[in-house]
């Protein structure tokens, strides 16, 4: 498959077969070396900037977060000593004329006439709160191996761990594909600017064969983790209104029904209050290789599916088969409330039947299925002949659909337990993601042909978004080098 732009000429089979063959130990020091002195201090710098993505900062232009941030990352990777690497932070606007969140855009030429494209994120994830005591979320701490602060792991790293694993090539004379890096500004928020310049930097982006995307988690931290498939997104707001003010609870309770009673009515539509299974309209049927995959990741983990998550004493999960534990994460719909308007706090709640009650949905749905017709859907059973005659609404802001991977190349498949095993000592695993990475999508429509390396530091106890977020720097590590070893074999053909 051609590359796009400017590319060294395709070096011939003889050629290619007379490259030097890559010293993992050589590579394994260097990248060890890299994350010690120079990447770890980088990111603890880039941790510290409150860079939330633009939906949880509207101000974010003027607050001048975000440039700090890509200055920041710029800066670090300008200075790598990478032959003719070539960066720039494209700025666009919108049809308003308001700037858009800038992407940092680098080019590395090839030796091949093959493109790969590596892709991050350096905007982050608002507060939280639960933070232990002398961490949060722009208070770089390293423990041991954990880098604390929001970011770090999701996902700060993937601009270095993408330019040290082509420098470790270089640094050997390994043969590589033209590299194109990609790091977004607005992934947290939907990645609703990335469409606009993919378009515009198409020309230089050309047609990968292989894409990179250091934006996902891992089951453990003892071995490589591919991820083969993402649920999609439908958030939005459910307003339940039933007066125009509020009125002493004495007196209309038993007349007037509470809005978090109808809400509690509509939400039981969607999902089951008594098992969290969603309505048929949310399901799809799971193919048979992610069948297989999810019961592969059961008996890789263990209880590890489960043991990760901070429950409270004598929680126990949803369900005690593994295999049905790990479809629910990945294959799966669930409803969760990630937040709620016209509730008072309790310290000051009086005796008062509210008028209103907001909350806000996320549903997560499956991979193969279309955001936005789930978030049609979802908004007629929500509003479709409301109790009581309660004026109810909801306004869906977030539609973005999964992704399922397609079928890997032996090579790849290959090529990634081969990294697996070098660098961790185990055996490669793929597993489905819950979460979302609104541009798997976006490539997999535009680059059908591609293969897919997603992979990423989230494991056990990291705790995107959530208090206590933590980079585990070994396995950052072992992911550069294994990436590094990927774009080696797919250079060697």
């Amino acid at each position: 498959m051609a590359g796009g732009g400017i590319f060294a000429p395709a070096m011939t089979p003889n050629t290619q077969s007379a490259a030097p063959a890559l010293d993992p130990k050589a590579v394994e020091k260097f990248v060890s070396e890299t994350w010690d002195k120079s990447i770890v201090p980088s990111i603890t710098e880039y941790i510290a900037i409150p860079n939330k993505s633009p939906a949880f900062d509207k101000d974010w232009k003027k607050n001048g977060h975000m440039d700090r941030a890509v200055e920041l990352i710029a800066a670090w990777c300008k200075a790598r000593p990478i032959p003719g690497l070539k960066l720039e932070v494209v700025r666009l606007k919108n049809e308003k004329g308001e700037e858009r969140t800038p992407v940092i855009l680098m080019e590395i030429p090839g030796q091949t006439n093959e493109t790969v494209l590596l892709y991050g994120h350096l905007d982050k994830q608002p507060e939280m709160t639960g933070w232990s005591e002398g961490l949060g979320p722009w208070i770089p701490v390293m423990r041991g191996d954990k880098l604390y602060g929001r970011g770090g792991a999701d996902d700060g790293y993937a601009a270095y761990a993408s330019l040290t694993a082509i420098e470790a090539l270089e640094r050997q004379k390994i043969p590589h594909a033209r590299c194109v890096v990609l790091i977004e500004g607005c992934e947290e928020s939907g990645s609703y600017d990335l469409p606009a310049y993919v378009d515009h930097l198409a020309p230089r982006i050309g047609s990968p064969s292989l894409i990179v995307c250091l934006d996902s988690g891992c089951g453990n931290y003892e071995q490589l983790w591919g991820t083969t498939s993402l649920r999609g997104l439908v958030g939005g707001d459910l307003s339940v209104e039933v007066l125009t003010e509020g009125v002493h609870s004495g007196d209309a309770s038993g007349i007037v029904a509470s809005s978090f009673r109808i809400l509690r009515q509509l939400l039981a539509r969607v999902d089951d209050p008594a098992t969290g299974v969603c309505v048929k309209d949310f399901h799809v049927e799971i193919p048979p290789d992610r069948l297989a995959q999810a019961k592969k990741v059961a008996e890789v983990l263990g209880s590890e599916i489960y043991d990760k998550f901070p429950f409270v004493p004598g929680m126990q999960p949803m369900a005690s088969d593994l295999v049905e534990l790990a479809l629910n994460r990945t294959w799966r719909p669930a409803l969760s409330i990630v937040g709620m308007d016209g509730i008072p706090a309790t310290a000051s709640a009086g005796n008062v039947l509210r008028p209103r009650t907001v909350a806000r949905l996320s549903l997560r749905v499956p991979p193969t299925m279309d955001a936005e017709a789930a978030a049609k859907r979802l908004q007629q059973i929500l509003e479709k002949d409301p109790p009581y005659g309660a004026r109810v609404s909801f306004k869906y802001e977030k539609a973005g659909s999964g992704w399922n991977a397609p079928a890997m190349t032996k090579w790849l498949e290959d090529s990634i337990d081969r990294a697996s095993q070098t660098y961790f000592g185990k055996p490669a695993v793929y597993n489905g993601e819950g979460g979302s990475i609104p541009f798997m999508g976006m490539l997999g429509a535009k680059f059908p042909k591609a293969q897919f390396l997603i992979t990423g530091l989230l494991g056990p106890g990291s705790n995107a978004h959530g208090p206590n977020e933590f980079l585990h720097v070994p396995t950052g590590k072992r992911l550069t080098a294994s990436v590094a070893n990927v774009l080696a074999d797919q250079a060697r053909g």
